[in-house]
């Protein structure tokens, strides 16, 4: 299979042979009429040159035949024709009014063309054009092809032609000058084709090898090496954003692979836990190791274990389900957000009961409809508010807002505990961290939680927010406000609300922000 490189070398090398190999068949033939009209055109100047220098020979008025023959065989006419001769490189004769050659550019009796006639039909047609350009032999004066100008020798007057001067040259000598035309042409062609193919061979290198690298690369991700990368071209050229989208999709595939091993790694060591515990204590109930009178206590270890385990596998196919499947819009639908926190509020009113939280409750007296899905933000709000009863402070108070600004809902959860470490809380909704207050205070906690709770709100392209300081633990995510409303008070005696809430007007506004940014 031929590369990249060989086929855009070699359409390219084509193309510029193609367009040399045209430029140089019309070069040719221009270049063939450019020469000889070049040449006609110096010829016609210098028989014109000539006649006129013939004409300062003659004395004033005096036009006899005996006179202008006398004049046209003289030696200064024949001086004159071999100076012009010299000068220009052509053969020059002089003839009287009816064609009878009297002078040559040769020496004296040198000429083979004295006292020869040039035809009466060539004769006529000078007297009557004025000029004459032909290629012959001028009526057999020459025994080879010739470009032949002519020029009459008019004094004025109105008396007519008193002469005429042909200067011709052997068509040798034009295909020659032609032949060398095109010979420089043939040169300079060579020369710039010679140089555009090596400008296509370097282009072509360059097109070709971040190409190869790439697909070396792609080879090696295969074989699960993510570190290569390829040379970053300079520039902002589309070669440069190709190489530099292949980096960076090297750096993501890159980073998603730690991220797998890392995932795989905690999953294995939060699965071998509880897995060891169950495993070790049941042995110990079934080999009498463990004594009768404890068997319930170690029992109970065991149902705690594999409530913790049975959680951790929840917890890993909704964030596999989440991720696999995404965002599940058929599932969206209007509904009143304010019941939905009363109703998942009372899932925790025995736990913060037994921790003596003071429940804040500021929700608006009006429905507020928002658009999402019910049960992933039902899941959203329950690990929120778990996490808000399991680490506040006993006897504190814990928090829950709603409130709306321009089309979003806000919904917000604090809690009042240990503060949260500036370090810890761009890492809160990472798969499987747990801060240093966690780990204290959640020993069953996988930490998955906050990262399912990142993910839910993601999908339906939601924002959430986290500050902490000064004791206070603040979430804050938004819903987007349905297109319309339910008019009305909201009947909250339809849902039974905690007993210890309180209700307020004010508003959290600092996490809120933070969403908002």
């Amino acid at each position: 299979m031929k590369s990249i490189y060989f086929r855009n070398f070699s359409a390219t090398a084509l193309m510029v042979m193609m367009s040399f190999l045209m430029v140089g068949v019309a070069f040719v033939f221009l270049g063939r009429d450019f020469i000889i009209s070049s040449h006609r055109e110096s010829m016609e100047d210098s028989a014109e040159v000539v006649s006129l220098m013939v004409l300062t020979k003659f004395d004033a008025g005096v036009y006899t035949a005996e006179s202008v023959n006398g004049v046209l065989s003289s030696p200064e006419v024949r001086v004159l024709l071999n100076g012009a001769s010299l000068l220009s490189g052509n053969d020059i004769i002089v003839t009287n009014a009816d064609g009878l050659v009297l002078s040559c550019c040769d020496e004296p009796g040198a000429c083979p063309h004295i006292r020869r006639s040039v035809g009466e039909s060539t004769i006529m047609q000078l007297a009557s054009a004025g000029t004459l350009s032909v290629t012959g032999t001028l009526d057999g004066l020459y025994d080879t092809m010739r470009y032949i100008v002519g020029e009459k020798i008019d004094p004025g007057g109105g008396q007519g032609p008193v002469g005429y001067v042909f200067m011709s040259t052997d068509s040798s000598r034009i295909i020659g000058a032609w032949q060398t035309f095109i010979w420089v042409f043939f040169m300079v062609s060579l020369a710039v084709l010679s140089l555009a193919l090596i400008m296509s061979l370097v282009t072509s290198k360059r097109l070709a090898k971040p190409l190869d690298e790439m697909a070396a690369a792609a080879r090696k991700f295969a074989h699960g090496d993510f570190s290569v990368r390829v040379t970053q071209e300079e520039g902002a050229d589309e070669l440069a954003s190709l190489t530099a989208a292949f980096n960076n999709m090297a750096d993501s595939l890159q980073r998603s692979e730690q991220m797998r091993n890392e995932f795989i790694a905690n999953v294995s060591h939060e699965l071998k836990t509880p897995m060891t515990t169950i495993a070790g204590f049941a042995d110990g109930i079934l080999d009498g190791t463990i004594p009768k009178e404890q068997e319930e206590k170690y029992l109970t270890t065991i149902a705690d274990e594999t409530r913790r385990l049975s959680r951790l596998v929840r917890q890993m196919l909704d964030l596999s389900r989440m991720q696999t499947k995404g965002a599940d819009l058929t599932r969206r639908r209007d509904f009143d957000v304010n019941e939905l926190i009363i109703s998942t509020l009372l899932n925790f009113e025995a736990r913060a009961e037994e921790k003596g939280l003071d429940v804040d409750l500021q929700l608006p007296e009006v429905h507020m409809m928002v658009t999402a899905d019910p049960d992933a933000i039902t899941q959203v709000l329950y690990n929120l508010l778990d996490n808000a009863v399991k680490f506040a402070d006993r006897g504190s108070t814990l928090t829950l807002s709603l409130w709306k600004e321009n089309s979003k809902a806000y919904i917000s959860v604090k809690d009042c505990g240990a503060t949260i470490p500036p370090d810890d809380l761009p890492l809160i909704f990472d798969r499987f961290h747990k801060s240093d207050r966690s780990r204290s205070l959640d020993r069953d906690g996988v930490g998955l939680g906050l990262y399912l709770v990142k993910n839910i709100l993601d999908a339906h392209n939601e924002d959430i927010a986290v500050t902490s300081r000064d004791g206070v633990t603040e979430f804050v995510f938004t819903l987007r406000l349905a297109a319309r409303q339910k008019p009305g008070k909201a009947q909250s005696g339809k849902s039974r609300r905690p007993k210890n809430r309180k209700r307020k007007s004010r508003r959290s506004r600092s996490a809120a922000k933070k969403v908002r940014k």
